[in-house]
């Protein structure tokens, strides 16, 4: 498991490798779906009792930090 982000691991053997919160079977995206969808962080703590408010703020902090990236689109070929 190799920390990324200060709460954020990956670890290829859990989600299919993508980020998750402090070694949980919780994906960031799963945490971030939620906010988008209008939940508040008290209303998915409550969902989720083992999650502090630490690891929703590591969240939406990592999703930022992934915005600060260059990405580039490639045509897909037909």
């Amino acid at each position: 498991m190799e920390k990324i982000f200060d709460r954020i691991y990956i670890d290829a053997n859990i989600c299919g490798g993508k980020p998750i919160i402090r070694g949980k079977r919780i994906t960031v995206q799963t945490i971030m779906e939620f906010l988008a969808a209008g939940e508040t962080p008290n209303e998915i703590l409550k969902q989720y009792p083992s999650l502090e408010a630490e690891d929703i703020t590591a969240c939406m902090l990592y999703a930022t930090e992934l915005m600060n990236h260059s990405f580039v689109i490639k045509q897909a070929v037909a």
